[in-house]
């Protein structure tokens, strides 16, 4: 099967050469991806906003793919600080809390200073899966 590259539309996928996910037969492989609004390439002020925003962008584009949330088998967190943790893990108890992929967090210095929090995933599609 040939790879299928999915956009969001971000302006930054061209300017620094990714897709937001990849496709590759039952493995979709999905970018790091921030909480801006891409349609007004705003950022939210709170970090649950942002993670809700990466989200929704990460949810569009598995949809693009074939894929959902549910076919999510691992998830990494980035954090601008530690401190975000307990206002964004309830928003990701509610993506997630079914599913339960496998998934870590860490603190790390994101790119940009109104960045909060960055999400990645990989999905797996299997027969008798949803």
């Amino acid at each position: 099967m040939t790879r299928k590259l999915i956009s969001s539309g971000s302006p930054f996928e061209k300017s620094v050469g990714y897709s937001r996910a990849v496709v590759d037969g039952d493995w979709c492989f999905v970018s790091g991806t921030t909480g801006y609004d891409y349609a007004t390439m705003t950022m939210p002020e709170r970090a649950a906003d942002q993670a809700r925003n990466a989200l929704a962008t990460i949810e569009k584009a598995l949809g693009e793919a074939g894929f959902t949330l549910a076919h999510v088998v691992r998830a990494t967190y980035y954090f601008s600080d530690a401190a975000y943790w307990n206002e964004v893990g309830p928003v990701l108890g509610d993506a997630f809390g079914e599913i339960r992929p496998a998934a870590t967090a860490l603190v790390v210095g994101l790119v940009k200073p109104e960045m909060k929090v960055e999400i990645e995933v990989t999905a797996r599609r299997q027969a008798g899966w949803p």
